[in-house]
């Protein structure tokens, strides 16, 4: 490997964890690059997904202070993304590419249109509760928030990129929370999602891991992480909702022209 490539994706890794923790789609840097240096797809889509964990690991400890009070959540959650994305990382090595990606624009727009409409949504839900005397969220509201977390787990399982965009869209609409707390949220679930997904590809398709690429993703996410949450935290949420819709348009126009 030339140093100049070496450099080029430890970088790439250093942008997609950066745009991980505060959005997601950061795989939609990374997969490009390898791709362009001429490593096969699949080696590149597994690889790269080694690659990012410890970005979102750094990233979600970025967010520690948003996490508060969100233990029962996560442990409720996590294991819906944990089931989601053994699913879905089998299925990326026994099916065709095709089908997934045709439907994936599809979802990604569904998602930036909840995003769009969050806070209306959130404040119906609220005057509806209100109405019925601050009643919780019955049962199915519960399934429903299951069976999101393990759709986007099977997406994030199969391929990633923007499964923060999809992550935000469903919960932001089910929770009752503050964007920044659905933020820190979307983080640890998408860690679940990517730290299952490489243990998965890491024993089913140890051969076609390219190590050196894993490597220098991992340690670019890695400060990456730290970075995005250093910044993400900061932004107000009308302008880190922007920064979600914008990268999720260019995720649905990559994966179109792709």
């Amino acid at each position: 490997m030339e140093w100049i490539e070496a450099l080029a994706i430890f970088a790439a890794g250093m942008a997609a964890g950066t745009i991980n923790t505060l959005v997601g789609s950061g795989t939609l840097i990374t997969f490009p690059t390898l791709l362009a240096f001429g490593y096969a797809p699949v080696t590149a889509n597994i690889s790269n997904n080694i690659g990012l964990v410890p970005g979102g690991v750094s990233g979600s400890f970025g967010y520690r202070e948003e996490l508060r009070g969100q233990r029962g959540r996560i442990l409720r959650l996590g294991p819906m993304s944990l089931l989601g994305s053994i699913t879905g990382a089998v299925l990326l090595l026994v099916l065709p590419d095709e089908a997934f990606t045709t439907i994936v624009p599809v979802l990604l727009g569904i998602s930036l249109v909840l995003v769009v409409i969050q806070p209306w949504m959130q404040r119906k839900l609220q005057a509806r509760r209100e109405r019925d005397g601050g009643s919780e969220p019955g049962r199915g509201h519960g399934v429903l928030v299951a069976a999101s977390t393990y759709g986007a787990g099977v997406y994030g399982g199969y391929f990633g990129a923007a499964q923060g965009v999809l992550l935000i869209g469903l919960l932001g609409i089910l929770l009752p929370e503050p964007l920044q707390r659905l933020n820190a949220l979307k983080n640890v679930l998408s860690l679940v999602v990517n730290s299952v997904a490489a243990v998965t590809f890491a024993l089913l398709a140890f051969g076609r891991i390219d190590w050196a690429v894993v490597g220098l993703i991992a340690g670019g996410s890695l400060l990456g992480g730290f970075l995005g949450a250093g910044v993400g935290r900061r932004l107000p949420s009308v302008v880190l909702r922007g920064l979600i819709v914008v990268v999720g348009v260019i995720a649905i126009w990559r994966i179109l022209t792709s």
